[in-house]
């Protein structure tokens, strides 16, 4: 599949070679010229990276990228501006800017950080079909656990992203808002987390994972919830019983 990439950039020469050299590379490239309509993109499209110029008519890429934090914390975001000062980019990188491109810039080097911001982001754990965990194998393709024993359970749609999600960024503690976000694809901002809790309960009952000595999903306190591995278990997680900790 694709990877889909959010271009928000007024100048329309500018934009035009960008999204010409994304579709080249392909990528699938969302286009917004202006600062309103690139708002509401970044609340509203699914997508991987955002290519995000400072100086929008209409709304500011600073208000923008605060947003795209807010939601969606993870998501890969390169700023694009022709103002190179230190305090600029200070500005941009303080405030969740994963690279910062000065105008002008090489089509070369801007598909090179592209590549290199995507290869290291958790966004996309689409390539995650099985997961292994004590007694037995999750096929994420089937919608199933099978267990050493021989039987089988069957995982909702949802339980199969979750945990998808959850093996993608083993050993790294992912908050109950992230998966929203990137699960469930809604506003975390409304603070509706108590359906992850219960997914994850369901989960570790299907999973057979005791909740009070968890080794597949660990609870970790004050921030959401990790995937155990062996070597990549997060220092302070600790089993939980579910709600808000």
């Amino acid at each position: 599949m694709a990877r889909r990439i959010l271009v928000i950039e007024d100048d329309s020469a500018i934009r035009r070679g960008i999204v010409d050299a994304l579709r080249f590379k392909g990528f699938h490239v969302i286009e917004a010229a202006n600062g309103k309509d690139g708002m509401r993109a970044a609340e509203g499209v699914d997508c991987d990276l955002v290519l995000l110029d400072l100086v929008l008519p209409g709304c500011g890429g600073m208000e923008i990228l605060r947003v795209i934090r807010a939601g969606r914390p993870t998501l890969p975001v390169i700023i694009l501006t022709a103002r190179g000062e230190e305090n600029d980019r200070v500005e941009g990188l303080s405030g969740g800017a994963d690279d910062y491109v000065v105008k002008p810039f090489s089509v070369k080097e801007l598909l090179a950080r592209v590549e290199a911001v995507l290869r290291r982001s958790p966004e996309r754990p689409t390539d995650v079909t099985q997961v292994p965990f004590p007694g037995g194998v999750a096929d994420l393709a089937r919608g199933e656990a099978r267990f050493d024993d021989g039987t089988r359970c069957e995982l909702s749609e949802k339980e199969a992203e979750l945990l998808r999600y959850l093996a993608a960024n083993a050993g790294r503690a992912v908050s109950r808002d992230e998966i929203l976000s990137r699960v469930w694809r809604i506003d975390p901002r409304g603070g509706e987390t108590r359906t992850i809790d219960m997914h994850v309960a369901r989960l570790r009952e299907k999973l057979r994972d005791d909740p009070h000595a968890p080794r597949v999903i660990l609870t970790v306190r004050g921030k959401g919830y990790a995937f155990a591995t062996p070597n990549a278990v997060p220092a302070d997680s600790t089993p939980a019983r579910e709600g808000r900790t």
